[in-house]
């Protein structure tokens, strides 16, 4: 189990990222460009930035880029975290756990 993080505009990434490490839980946050993240416990992915950009040549320019980053990521038994119901409705259809935050 894995935790991902939609953490664009996540106000409790602070939370996650506190209660992930107590429990010894695998975290990463995904952003974009215009959100520059940092941590000391969980991995970051800046969607359309560096290699990522060039791995996702197609994806990064669009507004859902790190939504659909996120969901091709994510397996069965993670636990996905975001705000966006879509994004939700695509981890449950991967038979991982939506969250809002």
């Amino acid at each position: 189990m894995q935790i991902f993080v939609d953490a664009d505009a996540c106000p409790v990434v602070g939370i996650i990222e506190t209660i992930a490490e107590k429990y010894n839980i695998p975290t990463t946050l995904l952003c974009d460009t215009n959100h520059i993240l940092y941590s000391n416990y969980s991995e970051v992915i800046v969607v359309g930035a560096g290699a990522d950009a060039v791995a996702d040549a197609g994806a990064d320019a669009g507004a859902d880029a790190v939504d659909y980053k996120l969901i091709s990521i994510c397996h069965k038994g993670d636990i996905v975290v975001s705000q966006d119901y879509g994004v939700a409705a695509m981890a449950l259809g991967k038979g991982a756990y939506a969250m809002r935050c």
